[in-house]
């Protein structure tokens, strides 16, 4: 490999705030609703007794003390998930404060999802940032009902197995509504938790045989009255194996309904070594299920079972197409069997999904009729399908990284080609799921090439809007691989992705020591090139902590370096990098020198990304230097960039300039707006700090519109997260604005702040950290 290239520009820290109109608690007003809800069921039938006594069962939910909690369980296939949504979505209304839903795969064949994880979703989609989230469960779940206090929220819990997987998930005061489904009872929660339950057992005859007749009512001559109520009899009278029973009969429609029963007995005694347990109905589902498989032409259930096979419940057809060795028209064609079958969900243009129940029955019928030899190069191909597929995204999402060295995709592999950065920034959003779980699949079967691979691929073909925590255990399982290899060029190549990723969240010491412990491994390899990338990133992670000679000194090192290499677009990156280390020490003349320098370069070049850095660079500088028009068509420019790249943490970072610029020209709703617009998206990417710089530009708003109360909340907010982050420049600043705000209101308190920020200021020797010194030493004299 000749070089990580990796496109590590300056992230400075500029003032920023958020809009929320005097509110005392910003973080609750800015929390977004939810609408988390899957689509509704088409052509749900039947139920309706069961619909009309959950909606008497929780008529008196204002009268509780707790959160009502409904239990709706039954055996696999009752359809209780058709049944929650079909429920929850005609009763939308009552809860205007939104919808989570998460599904808990608690008989998923793969790993359940954890109460903890579920927690970690949900605060995020509450707007707690991911780094904030508490890392101690039970902290995490008084966060969660803290959120919901006060609130009418519907929490929808599919497929759990425990009431471990349940109890923390439960709100704490009443108005919510938790809708749990399960083949459990899950008792625990009825006794402690005073949790209803309603039981979907088998339809009553009558409804299973309209559901029958539903399906097949225009694709074949009317059936006999007592052939459909066998056939529902061997169905079990369950939905689920009820709609694969009809539509098979649908697609047969010459076929008399009595053979079609003859089968479906022959089928039943073939998959007792399948059956869980003495319950009749699983029996019955998974005999409906072997029926319906072995319907099937040679080559559709061949696509079957090796998409048990795939990493996720939720696929593309190109993917599939590699899966099973096929075309992609012909792995359509044969989809379109399935989806007809009953055996996969069509979701999207070609997008499918697995009921969880088929995926175990397609990856058990994967064990059984493919070898082992067979199984796992089918596992190669998918995997190799994503790791050529993320390559080429890379191409356009970012240009500037340095390729992985792939060998060529295995036979019957065809990976995506992709037209523009739309089309590559629309497959990673879509598939970054896939991607996490391969990485996962991989390391699960010991395939530690792939494991490396996918997670690097991952990082350098990121999806725009991703947070930057979630990758991190991706990059833990790709180092662990690198090393057991072993690998030093992988090692150091997955030791810098985690270096990145780690300052997203402010794990700062985290970051420099992956990034330290690349250098040394680049050093001992003779990578000049990826030396001079590693001594850039330990520069922007003493930049993100002020320490500003020791990033200074690590930049002049990497631009000589790339200088020496000819490498001249990551000399003007370094270059910028610098740029912004002169701006923060309040060197306006050199630093803005630099910038332009950085910007002619990254416009000849064509990298929108890194031109837009150089313009957020140069618009702080001229705000500074008072050429405030100037600064704000640089800022709105930059912003343009980062709308148009769709990279939500370029437009967070972005934002505050074109704030503070606005701010400036005396713009200030603009100003409150787009501040307001940085720190939604920053809680989402879970970058508390800058979280914390646009509630500080928010104060500073404020203030300037004298409304000393509503910007000393802000204050009060910023000054509190930097100092649990430990940057006291930050925290000097924000104390400094709190006492501002205050000063006319409380004269003892404003001291007080004034006198801890000029402590906090103490250790900082650069000309921008004295005037700030000079400026508060001045306002404790008068």
């Amino acid at each position: 490999m000749s070089g990580t290239a990796h496109q590590a520009v300056q992230v400075g820290t500029v003032s920023g705030g958020i809009h929320l109109h005097g509110v005392p608690e910003p973080e609750r007003a800015n929390t977004p609703t939810p609408r988390q809800l899957p689509s509704d069921v088409r052509g749900f039938v039947n139920r309706t007794a069961e619909l009309r006594e959950l909606d008497a069962a929780l008529a008196g939910q204002d009268g509780d003390a707790h959160a009502p909690v409904c239990v709706v369980a039954g055996t696999a296939g009752a359809g209780k998930t058709s049944f929650a949504l079909r429920w929850a979505h005609r009763s939308r209304e009552r809860f205007p404060d939104g919808q989570l839903y998460i599904n808990l795969r608690g008989y998923d064949p793969g790993r359940p999802v954890t109460a903890r994880e579920a927690l970690d979703r949900f605060l995020v989609s509450l707007g707690v940032p991911a780094a904030s989230v508490p890392a101690d469960e039970d902290a995490a779940a008084a966060l969660y009902r803290s959120l919901l206090a006060d609130r009418r929220v519907l929490v929808v819990l599919d497929n759990a197995a425990t009431v471990a997987q349940v109890r923390p998930l439960l709100p704490g005061s009443p108005g919510c509504l938790v809708l749990v489904t399960s083949r459990s009872r899950l008792s625990g929660l009825s006794v402690r938790d005073g949790a209803r339950r309603l039981t979907l057992g088998t339809l009553p005859e009558p409804e299973a045989v309209a559901l029958l007749r539903a399906v097949t009512a225009e694709h074949r001559p009317p059936d006999d009255p007592a052939e459909l109520v066998e056939l529902a009899r061997l169905c079990a009278r369950l939905p689920l194996a009820l709609r694969i029973a009809a539509e098979r009969a649908a697609s047969l429609p010459h076929l008399g309904l009595d053979d079609l029963i003859a089968d479906l007995r022959d089928e039943s005694a073939l998959w007792d070594v399948l059956s869980v347990g003495d319950e009749e109905e699983r029996d019955a589902v998974r005999t409906v299920f072997a029926w319906s498989y072995r319907a099937l032409p040679d080559p559709a259930a061949r696509l079957f079972r090796r998409l048990g096979l795939h990493p996720g419940p939720e696929f593309g057809l190109h993917v599939a197409a590699a899966l099973a060795e096929l075309t992609t028209g012909r792995a359509r064609q044969l989809l379109d069997t399935l989806v007809g079958a009953h055996l996969v969900e069509q979701t999207a243009p070609d997008r499918y999904q697995f009921h969880d129940l088929l995926r175990a029955y397609a990856t058990d019928q994967a064990q059984q009729e493919e070898s082992p030899a067979q199984r796992e190069a089918a596992l190669r191909r998918v995997l190799d399908w994503y790791l050529h597929t993320a390559d080429a995204a890379q191409q356009w999402l970012s240009p500037a990284e340095a390729r992985l060295p792939l060998d060529p995709p295995t036979d019957g592999v065809q990976p995506l080609i992709f037209a523009d950065y739309n089309a590559a920034a629309d497959w990673a959003e879509r598939d970054r799921a896939n991607l996490l779980h391969s990485v996962r699949t991989a390391a699960a079967a010991g395939l530690d090439r792939p494991t490396w691979q996918l997670a690097a691929a991952l990082w350098n073909a990121p999806a725009p809007s991703a947070p930057g925590a979630d990758w991190i255990p991706a990059g833990h399982l790709g180092l662990a691989a690198a090393v057991r290899l072993p690998d030093r060029v992988a090692k150091a190549l997955l030791l810098t992705d985690l270096g990145m990723s780690c300052t997203r969240v402010n794990r700062l010491d985290d970051a420099e020591a992956h990034h330290r412990d690349a250098l040394a491994l680049f050093r001992e390899l003779g990578d000049r090139g990826n030396e001079a990338h590693a001594l850039n990133l330990l520069g922007l992670t003493q930049l993100r902590r002020r320490r500003l000679d020791e990033a200074a000194a690590h930049f002049d090192e990497a631009i000589a370096v790339f200088r020496q290499l000819g490498e001249t677009h990551w000399e003007a990156t370094v270059l910028a990098n610098l740029a912004g280390t002169h701006h923060h020490a309040g060197r306006l003349e050199p630093a803005r020198a630099a910038a332009e320098q950085a910007l002619a370069a990254h416009r000849a070049s064509g990298d929108r990304r890194a031109e837009g850095n150089a313009l957020r660079l140069l618009g702080e500088i001229l705000r500074e230097q008072g050429a405030l028009a100037d600064s704000l068509t640089a800022a709105q420019d930059a912003v343009e960039i980062a709308l148009a790249l769709r990279n939500h943490r370029l437009e967070a970072f972005w934002l505050i300039t074109l704030g503070d610029s606005q701010h400036a020209v005396g713009q200030h709703a603009e100003a409150l707006d787009s501040y307001h617009r940085s720190a939604v998206l920053y809680r989402r990417l879970g970058d508390r700090s800058r979280e914390a710089l646009a509630w500080h530009g928010a104060g500073q708003t404020h203030l300037h519109l004298d409304r000393p109360g509503e910007a000393a909340v802000f204050f009060r907010r910023a000054s509190a997260t930097h100092h649990e982050l430990g940057d006291l420049w930050h925290e000097a600043r924000s104390l400094d604005g709190l006492a501002h705000a205050l000063y006319g209101l409380d004269t003892e308190a404003a001291r007080r702040h004034w006198t801890a920020a000029l402590a906090l200021l103490a250790e900082y020797r650069d000309p921008r950290a004295a005037r700030q010194r000079e400026q508060i030493e001045r306002a404790l004299a008068s």
